[in-house]
């Protein structure tokens, strides 16, 4: 909505809190970032003088410089504001051989609610699809006076377009290793998690599943065209084979029985690309590239990578990608790492990759995904993000928590790291471990490593105690799809991350403190282990800052009261995982497939107070759900003197989704009752518990002796000592009976 216009500046007010200025050429096509800038009218005073225009609406009022076009100042709620100093961390690009943390940019989501974003350097998406620089100019929206940060993403994702629903299989675990498997290897491979009844949903093959030794095997014809940055360069001359579209029948020699299997087992499988070398003569699509492209194929002539050139981007997709679509393969990981530059100034071929992908992807019945690298603001449009080769050592695991918790600032939600690292680094059996224990708690599980014998992720290549809690980490991470997915549905619906950083809920300074600790979905909170255990306890620890309130663990069952900083420690077999009082978490009750069907039972896990949820599901995978085709379960918690009573209401209209008759498993995790085992059917079913009994805390004196006893070391010393005053004990000790002293 434009409110003021005069020479080369422009106004527009988008929303009460959201206002554009221009200076220099104009734009109203859509850009790289911006998709869309109607969002109707919005009520307004304006004022003007020689050096200032002043716009008021309900909420806010902004002051733009007229010589620059710049907002110079915000006011609302009472005081003036800087809004260019206030955005908070966002995300980067990758994590390519990070060990530990790297810069990030800055996000969207600012502290005070105040940010501002510059579009000045976005191209433009012309109408038909073609993509071409803008005039020099200055382009910046100014978000000011949100109340939540999920508020300010509210109109980010209303401006750039929403965060897209990501089918269900997605959610569940994944493999994936760059190496050179057989046909038969990974058919074993797959079928040994199948038989240790451990569940994966997707099953990634990665580059080696096609040729790469292309110069031993096709001669030096096969070498690509010439390196265009130095990015490219390396792989040139060191990697020539590392772009490629057809199956290695030596590895692969029935690679349709293969993806026909894998699909029978119930895993999607994804396929590696690196587009950057071209398509050269040997590749089995070479011919029809030519015709095509009106090139003779008897030349042998490499066909150039060239994302800017429309005809080429159309053969990309119908005569190198959909026949492989249309044997089976589910979606593509699109490993971009040759440079930003193109034939157009300014044009990432990596944001165009992510871009055209994804539409093309769309084409189908459904829902589009990718797997790809982060291309700068706008990117949640094109998810799934992969955050790249981190060095396997504890400063990596130590960041990335934080690094996902600081991209929901960017707006992006999905990223994915390198479960376990990637590359070089040392073989800790402990690290490997807690890695795992954050993907379980993440937005995607990826187990993933390099091609080097000794980086596997698998399970049982681990000690025996390590191996044993991986397993049950990695079922558990599948019976919590059901809710995964309910949160997955309110990003996109409520631009609400799953990894949601504390200070999105709460407006303090101890929550601005809390790096690496957040908000799984909205019932629980997740302060994962990324330290080694002290070797005197065998216990690792971390801070963790607790809202007021009663926090239950759901693995050990402690209940903490809230209001303050806790030392938390914790064996191997967990991390802090804490769920709010009238917390509801829904599961699946089985755990050893990866079936993802709505008509199997549920555990519904329910903490003592008062609360609601809602469980979305669909048919996880389709875009029916765009026309309504979905079921919400609610689920309504009362907690009254000694009565607690849970009902159960079914959805208006399952549109076939669900069973007719539903098994549940009411499981109360707090209180001291039996599991209660219910048919859902058309109507609500009430469950209640009266004279409930409370679960109690184990004694403190009873936990300190556990301590103190597992405390490794002389017998004699311990005896002795331990019998002092808890004071005298030695610091690692006290901190971890400190603790004790925040339980209910």
């Amino acid at each position: 909505m434009v409110i003021f216009k005069e020479n080369d500046l422009r106004i527009s007010l988008l929303t009460p809190r959201l206002l554009r200025t221009e200076k220099g050429a104009f734009c109203d096509l859509p850009t790289q970032t911006v998709s869309s800038r109607n969002f109707g009218e919005v009520k307004y005073t304006l004022s003007d003088n020689d050096k200032y225009i002043e716009v008021r609406t309900d909420l806010v009022r902004f002051t733009v410089e007229r010589r620059t076009g710049n907002v110079t100042r915000v006011y609302y709620d009472g005081e003036e504001h800087e809004p260019c100093h206030c955005s908070l961390p966002g995300t980067a690009r990758t994590l390519d051989t990070a060990n530990g943390a790297v810069k990030l940019e800055r996000g969207i989501v600012g502290k005070h609610g105040t940010s501002v974003m510059d579009d000045s350097k976005s191209l433009v998406i012309n109408p038909d699809g073609s993509i071409s620089p803008r005039e020099k100019c200055r382009d910046r929206y100014w978000f000011a006076g949100y109340k939540t940060p999920v508020d300010q993403l509210k109109d980010f994702f209303k401006l750039t377009g929403e965060v897209p629903l990501i089918p269900k299989y997605a959610l569940g675990n994944w493999w994936s290793r760059y190496r050179a498997y057989t046909q038969e290897e990974y058919r074993a491979l797959m079928q040994k998690f199948i038989d240790k009844e451990i569940p994966l949903t997707v099953a990634t093959i990665d580059m080696d599943w096609h040729w790469t030794d292309v110069l031993s095997r096709f001669g030096k014809e096969a070498k690509s065209t010439r390196p265009r940055c130095i990015e490219e360069s390396l792989y040139y001359f060191a990697m020539p084979g590392w772009t490629g579209y057809s199956w290695n029948t030596e590895l692969f020699p029935d690679h349709r029985e293969l993806l026909s299997w894998l699909h029978e087992k119930g895993f999607k499988v994804p396929l590696n690309i690196h587009p950057s070398q071209g398509v050269r003569f040997f590749e089995d699509a070479y011919p029809e590239m030519c015709r095509r492209l009106g090139k003779d194929p008897e030349k042998k002539e490499p066909i150039p990578f060239d994302v800017t050139d429309k005809d080429f981007m159309k053969a990309y997709f119908e005569v190198l990608h959909h026949p492989l679509e249309n044997e089976g393969v589910d979606f593509w990981w699109i490993d971009w790492q040759q440079g930003k530059k193109t034939k157009i100034e300014g044009l990432d071929p990596l944001w165009a990759l992510n871009h055209y992908h994804t539409l093309d992807a769309d084409r189908g019945k459904n829902r589009p995904l990718i797997l790809s690298r982060y291309s700068g603001l706008g990117s949640h449009r094109y998810p799934l993000g992969f955050s790249g080769d981190t060095v396997v050592t504890w400063k990596s695991l130590d960041f990335q928590p934080y690094f996902t918790n600081c991209a929901a600032n960017a707006g992006y939600t999905w990223w994915s790291h390198d479960i376990g690292g990637h590359t070089m680094g040392v073989q800790d059996d402990e690290l490997y471990l807690r890695w795992l224990q954050l993907g379980v708690f993440s937005p995607l599980n990826r187990l993933h490593s390099s091609n080097s014998d000794y980086m596997g992720k698998e399970p049982w290549k681990h000690s025996y105690a390590v191996n044993k809690v991986s397993e049950d980490f990695l079922r558990l991470r599948h019976k919590l799809i059901p809710y995964i997915y309910t949160a997955n549905y309110r990003t996109h619906k409520h631009a609400e991350p799953i990894c949601m950083p504390m200070y999105y809920k709460y407006d303090c300074p101890d929550a601005y403190k809390c790096k690496n600790q957040y908000f799984f979905g909205t019932e629980l909170i997740v302060a994962p282990i990324t330290k080694p255990m002290n070797k005197r306890s065998n216990l690792s620890s971390v801070d963790v800052w607790l809202p007021e309130g009663r926090w239950t663990d759901i693995f050990n069952g402690r209940i903490y009261r809230g209001g303050g900083w806790i030392k938390m420690h914790r064996d191997l077999d967990s991390i802090p995982v804490l769920a709010r009082e009238g917390a509801i978490v829904p599961m699946y009750k089985s755990d050893r497939t990866n079936d993802l069907s709505l008509d199997q039972p549920l555990e519904i896990h329910v903490f003592r107070g008062n609360g609601r949820y809602e469980l979305y599901e669909d048919d996880g995978e389709s875009k029916e759900y765009r026309n309504g085709k979905y079921a919400i379960t609610s689920f309504t918690l009362c907690e009254r003197d000694d009565t607690l009573t849970l009902t159960v209401t079914p959805p208006e209209d399952s549109h076939g989704l669900l069973p007719s008759a539903r098994e549940m498993v009411i499981k109360f995790r707090d209180i001291e009752a039996e599991d209660v085992t219910l048919t859902l059917e058309d109507k609500p079913v009430t469950v209640e518990i009266k004279n409930a009994v409370i679960k109690k805390n184990t004694p403190r004196e009873e936990l300190k002796n556990e301590l103190l006893t597992r405390t490794q070391g002389s017998n004699t010393w311990k005896s002795r000592r331990f019998k002092a005053n808890e004071n005298n004990l030695p610091r690692f000790l006290r901190e971890a009976l400190s603790e004790l002293d925040h339980l209910i």
